[in-house]
């Protein structure tokens, strides 16, 4: 008859011997009765505490290859460089892997001004000295810090951007994924340059970036339609869509436009007027109002979603 099975060290594991502990909040009325009973009283955290820690587990999802993130629109003035660095601020502070953002955008782009507001060194030197980078340390040269996020800025003249092409977009793309575990592209305005072409090739996933105006709205339809035209269904598909709400109107049926991307996308986000974006300086998320930080932190746990352990 078989004896108890022998113990081992790997029997005393910290799930296996340590006691069960109830659920503590962390803020609020909640966190305060729980301190000032000596724990006797524990209410729990609340659903909205729940909420929060969920889209944080979200945003933490292991990667273990690099994922590409466009983030794109048909019609310029919407905010898609605000979207993409409110993206890059929250996976980098989130996260412990490496985040860059790209300023892809051939007409002297603004992703670096409203993150470091360091463009001295581009896309361009990078470019340029390639085949010369072999360790991070080299790359770093070419990047500024926005907090622990990597800020690659765009060529500033911009007769010399319109020479940044699909082959160049690829050979960067290939370089950084030596080195980054999240790189997302902040594409120039409109769909048929050379650079979106191969940003699209590249994409793991899309943003599209609209707002909640006739216009904006339309204009982030037609990019939809237009990927749909061209070979990229599945990414068109699995889009998140973004409203950004600086521009808006009562006039404008907002639960209408947004019924219409969540019909034709995988979610819908909107990012609310916040005075902190509007003034069109450097970001800092502490600066935000509470609604658009929560904002960002839901599209950093979408897009996460999509992410390969």
């Amino acid at each position: 008859m078989d004896g108890p099975r022998p113990s081992s060290a790997a029997d005393l594991t910290g799930d296996a011997i340590l006691r069960a502990r109830p659920d503590e909040p962390a803020t609020g009325w909640r966190r305060a009765l729980l301190r000032a009973t000596g724990g006797l009283v524990n209410p729990g955290p609340s659903a909205e505490e729940l909420r929060r820690r969920d889209i944080l587990h979200r945003i933490r999802h292991p990667l273990l290859q690099s994922h590409r993130i466009a983030v794109t629109s048909i019609k310029g003035g919407v905010g898609k460089t605000t979207v993409a660095t409110l993206l890059g601020l929250v996976m980098a502070e989130n996260r412990g892997d490496r985040v860059i953002v790209l300023d892809a955008n051939p007409d002297a782009g603004t992703l670096a001004d409203r993150l470091t507001g360091e463009s001295a060194v581009t896309v361009r030197e990078l470019l340029r000295d390639l085949d010369r980078i072999h360790s991070w340390t080299e790359v770093s040269r070419y990047t500024s810090l926005a907090g622990r996020l990597q800020v690659l800025a765009s060529e500033q003249d911009p007769a010399a951007g319109d020479a940044f092409s699909r082959e160049e977009y690829e050979h960067i793309c290939g370089l950084l994924d030596r080195f980054f575990n999240i790189i997302i592209t902040d594409s120039g305005t409109g769909l048929v340059h050379s650079a979106m072409e191969g940003t699209l090739k590249l994409a793991d996933s899309v943003i599209i970036v609209g707002s909640p105006t006739v216009d904006g709205a339309g204009r982030a339809s037609k990019t939809l339609d237009w990927l749909l035209a061209h070979g990229h269904g599945q990414l068109a598909a699995d889009a998140v869509a973004v409203l950004s709400c600086d521009r808006t109107s009562d006039e404008v049926d907002r639960a209408r436009i947004r019924e219409h991307f969540t019909a034709r996308c995988r979610a819908v986000v909107e990012i609310p007027h916040d005075p902190h974006l509007a003034a069109g300086g450097r970001v800092e998320l502490a600066r935000l109002r509470p609604a658009t930080r929560d904002a960002a932190h839901v599209l950093a746990a979408l897009m996460a979603d999509r992410f390969v352990p």
